[in-house]
């Protein structure tokens, strides 16, 4: 494991490194981290400011923290979680209360990658609606609900999360309509719901719709800090101050009294300033970057109808792609295999794309396609 992400961090030995200052990088969400680079600038944060440590996730910057997100989002009040996967397992915990089951994506992260976490240390089935699609709509739920109300057993949904953009569908958007409308009938029958919104605010730089706007039609929605705020770790759930109360107490019983999380808080309270308005540019940057490519012969980068910051690439059958990616990585540009299709490949745009320009970018891609 370690093997593959030192291979990551630095691809090759005594050449352009992903971790440069003026690398490109079309993976992940956020600018990569190393740990020279966290401590330069937890050092600098303390040489301007006091930061005042937290007790094992209480008070200090990370009760700041918790205050910022909370009146970012619309919300009463937020807590800090060490991991986005226990975020949202916890609040579907409190949640569902004695009704059990909660709905969720069948391509969802905790459906498909937390080893039925919910299911083996709380007691709590996932339903999955849309099988191997990006989401479900109203109308699936409310097959779902009419199903279980006439089983001999009554199987009652004690609530409902929405991910988006959903991971495992390369960055694909939930429709705002469509979230409208499974919230509000959610509401009408009674069923909490809750917003996995790991990437929320990238996907409100995509859309144009605020982070609260999306957030307004959930009773609870978490956020990434280390996908693109820059801290190592972390994860905010915000909701009602009845939701969240005493979930501290919870946390700690599953094993997360953290206690440094103050500086992961502190890089991600700082890596807040003026996010939005950089990632909005990147992203425009990217459209114009892909207009230049798309007129070279050999690729063809596409625009998915409900993508985020992730953009397949199609390639000749004559283009030798090994070689292609080698060309573009010895001028500072990196792409890597898919996670999930290792033979393909994904422009996924990130802040890094401000450190060339695209017309130096697109020369590289150029030069890299030449035989």
């Amino acid at each position: 494991m370690f093997d593959k992400v030192a291979q990551t961090l630095a691809p090759e030995a005594g050449g352009p490194k992903v971790t440069d200052d003026n690398a490109v990088v079309f993976r992940n969400d956020g600018e990569p981290k190393t740990i020279s680079r966290m401590i330069d600038q937890l050092q600098r944060l303390q040489e301007t400011q006091v930061i005042p440590l937290d007790v094992f996730m209480l008070g200090g910057i990370v009760e700041t923290l918790e205050k910022r997100f909370a009146a970012m989002l619309g919300k009463e009040a937020a807590i800090f979680m060490p991991t986005g996967t226990l975020a949202n397992h916890l609040v579907l915990r409190r949640l569902c209360g004695d009704r059990p089951r909660a709905i969720v994506q069948e391509q969802s992260h905790l459906y498909h990658d937390t080893g039925d976490c919910t299911h083996q240390l709380s007691g709590l089935s996932l339903v999955p609606l849309g099988y191997k699609q990006a989401y479900f709509d109203c109308s699936e739920v409310e097959r779902e609900l009419k199903a279980g109300a006439v089983d001999r057993v009554t199987r009652p949904v004690g609530a409902l999360m929405i991910e988006t953009p959903v991971r495992r569908a390369h960055g694909t958007i939930v429709p705002y309509d469509t979230i409208f409308q499974i919230t509000e009938f959610c509401r009408e029958k009674g069923i909490p719901t809750h917003l996995d919104g790991a990437r929320l605010y990238l996907m409100s730089a995509v859309t144009g719709i605020s982070p609260a706007q999306y957030a307004s039609h959930f009773d609870t929605v978490y956020v990434s800090l280390y996908k693109y705020f820059g801290a190592p770790f972390g994860a905010i759930l915000a909701g009602s101050q009845e939701v969240l109360r005493g979930m501290h107490h919870t946390r700690r019983m599953f094993g997360s009294g953290v206690s440094s999380a103050g500086y992961a808080a502190a890089l991600a309270y700082a890596g807040i300033d003026g996010f939005e308005d950089r990632f909005a540019a990147a992203m425009q940057k990217a459209h114009a970057l892909i207009d230049l490519i798309n007129g070279r012969p050999g690729i063809r980068i596409e625009r998915p109808p409900q993508g985020s910051n992730v953009f397949p690439i199609r390639f000749s059958e004559d283009v030798d792609q090994t070689r292609f990616v080698q060309r573009l990585r010895d001028r500072s540009i990196f792409l890597f295999p898919d996670e999930l299709l290792p033979d393909r490949y994904f422009l996924t745009i990130n802040m890094t794309l401000l450190r060339q320009s695209n017309e130096t970018i697109a020369a590289a891609f150029e030069a890299a396609l030449t035989p």
